[in-house]
């Protein structure tokens, strides 16, 4: 194969794979809402299951549901008749998920979640298969081929499974009014964890480490303070102690190209008015953001009655590991 077949080849899969997802736009029906409300009304956890490729996408379909407000787990099912099948109690919902249907392992299960009279939601390729005839509720993942090109390996059809658990799962969150807040607490560790969960206030410069310096004083002196406070800036006051600008690197490199004598000159001659500001009450990433759009590397942070409260710049949110 030449390098344009490959790329053939690699094309026809994609394509083979989108318009499977595509198809699932007909799929949605009242049996998906059954789903829905099944997983909603359930008092206990729902038990994702499945055997070989499905399982794979199973766990990925738990821990979605898990991460957006669903409680849920994935078990194995080849376990589950071997012990494991004792963590599913008459509280939970059980998502079996077979392209055939007719997976065994799962088929060994029925009789003992007939038994705990335990809703249970099947996502396969046939709806007149044996797994989908028992569920409560049947969601279709069916394709009319795999992009395999032999037709053989689970391709589309594990991408049209995964791409209905992100339907079902996202629409429970929408359903159950998840917020991002709730979601944070969920994702406490890693850097999406720290953009969620971590303040402005959490990180800000305050007290003795505010660089802080009133309006009448002389360049040199807010160069002293910027250089003791190492922030590469200075937040400017007035006689009231509200906010009246910012000094920053950047100015000093300004006036270096002028004949100012920074010993006489007053900062108020030569700082920047109109700064940007924000509340410590925001997201971290909302400063990151901010100063990305403005093409500034400092922040003075404000209460409600331009009170100084505190500075932040981008060596801040890069230490906690927000950029």
């Amino acid at each position: 194969m030449n390098d344009a077949q490959l790329i053939q080849v690699a094309s026809e899969v994609i394509e083979l794979e989108a318009q499977a997802v595509q198809g699932l736009l007909t799929k949605l029906n009242d049996s998906f809402v059954q789903a829905c409300h099944l997983i909603i009304a359930c008092e206990g956890r729902v038990v994702v299951t499945g055997m070989g490729k499905s399982g794979h996408i199973a766990g990925k379909i738990a821990a979605t549901l898990a991460s957006t407000g669903t409680p849920a787990f994935f078990v194995h099912p080849g376990e589950a008749s071997h012990g494991d099948l004792g963590m599913i109690t008459r509280q939970d919902v059980v998502l079996a998920l077979s392209n055939s249907g007719e997976t065994a392992e799962i088929l060994t299960l029925l009789p003992i979640i007939k038994r705990l009279a335990v809703p249970m939601i099947a996502m396969t390729g046939r709806v007149e298969s044996t797994l989908a005839k028992f569920s409560s509720a049947h969601l279709s993942n069916a394709v009319e081929q795999e992009a395999c090109s032999l037709g053989l390996a689970p391709t589309a059809s594990t991408t049209a499974a995964l791409v209905m658990g992100d339907a079902l799962a996202v629409t429970l969150m929408t359903l159950r009014g998840f917020t991002r807040d709730d979601f944070a607490l969920s994702h406490p560790g890693g850097s999406l964890g720290r953009r969620l969960l971590v303040m402005v206030r959490d990180i800000m410069h305050t007290g003795e480490q505010l660089p802080v310096v009133a309006q009448d004083v002389s360049i040199m002196d807010a160069l002293v303070e910027m250089t003791a406070k190492k922030l590469g800036m200075t937040a400017v006051v007035d006689q009231q102690g509200q906010l009246a600008g910012i000094f920053t690197d950047g100015d000093v490199r300004r006036l270096l190209e002028k004949a100012i004598d920074v010993k006489v000159t007053l900062l108020a001659e030569v700082m920047t008015v109109d700064c940007q500001v924000i509340s410590q009450d925001v997201l971290a990433a909302e400063a990151m953001q901010v100063m990305e759009q403005k093409k500034i590397n400092a922040l003075i942070v404000v209460d409600a009655n331009k009170q100084v409260t505190g500075a932040l710049n981008m060596h801040d949110l890069i230490h906690a590991g927000i950029v």
